[in-house]
Parts: structure tokens; C-alpha cells; sequence
């Protein structure tokens, strides 16, 4: 089964949490797709990371730039896997048609929209239904992460 973890977003938008999530990952070695909503959500992610901050640099591409293997990190709208990526990250509600593979998934939305709480709460349900172990982070003051509940 795959661990998912929900990431609560209260005090810093997506832009903000995901480079921090994703250079966690690299730093441990991990391969990540992250899934985003659209293909325009895509190529806003992909300068995101080349820009997020001055003195950090994240390596990554999506079907534009190509040569996924050589990715750690691959940005995408669809349901793939290129780049043999043992972690999914998923972005704007987007929800994979299996979790089979995975051995963690990161699941961030938003928590000032409550379509996205509702949303969320409902992958919950049907994750847990499944038998995956959930966390649940919610974000801190400081943009930190506080785990809430463990299943």
C-alpha cells in the first residue's frame, strides 16, 4: 500500500510549499512526478522552480524539455510516470487513476477553498477505504508541518 500524505495548506500558497517539499525529496534521493491540474499549471511550475528562490536550483523538466529519465523531478498533467519516480505529488485536486506503484504520494491543497477541503476530504475517504496509510500535516505559523492524524 502506499503512504499518502495530505499537505493542509493554510499559511503559504502552493508556489511556496512545493519547492520546500520537493528539495526535501531530492536531498533523500527520491525521484518525484508531480501531477498538476493542467498543462498551463504545468509550465507555470516548471519556471516556478527555476525562479522560486535566488540560491536554490532544483532539477527538473516536463515534456517540453524531454529526457525524462534523466529527471529527478517531472512535471506533468497526465497519468505517467517517465522518469520511474517512487513518489507522486499531486497538485489543484488532480487525482491518479491508481496508486499502484507509488510508494508515496503528497497530496497539497488548498485550505482557504473549500471546494478543495471537500474535495480532498472525499480522496480521504476513498484512500482510506482502500487500505493506504494516511497523514494528515497541517501547515504551521511558520510554513512549517504538524502531523494531525495517522491512520
Amino acid at each position: 500500500m502506499t503512504q499518502i500524505g495530505f499537505y493542509h495548506l493554510l499559511r503559504m500558497p502552493l508556489d511556496q510549499a512545493l519547492p520546500k517539499l520537493l528539495e526535501k525529496a531530492v536531498q533523500a534521493g527520491m525521484r518525484v512526478v508531480v501531477r498538476a491540474g493542467s498543462e498551463e499549471r504545468v509550465e507555470h511550475l516548471n519556471s516556478l522552480l527555476w525562479t522560486y528562490a535566488e540560491d536554490s536550483w532544483l532539477p527538473h523538466g516536463s515534456a517540453r524539455d524531454g529526457e525524462a529519465q534523466a529527471q529527478p523531478i517531472w512535471l506533468t498533467a497526465t497519468e505517467e510516470n517517465p522518469n520511474q519516480a517512487t513518489v507522486l505529488v499531486l497538485c489543484d485536486g488532480a487525482s491518479p487513476a491508481s496508486l499502484e506503484g507509488w510508494d508515496r504520494c503528497l497530496d497539497l491543497f488548498d485550505g482557504n477553498d473549500e471546494t478543495a477541503v471537500l474535495a480532498a476530504r472525499e480522496r480521504w475517504k476513498a484512500w482510506k477505504a482502500d487500505g493506504h496509510q494516511l497523514v494528515y500535516y497541517q501547515q504551521t505559523e511558520r510554513g512549517g508541518w504538524e502531523e494531525k492524524s495517522r491512520t
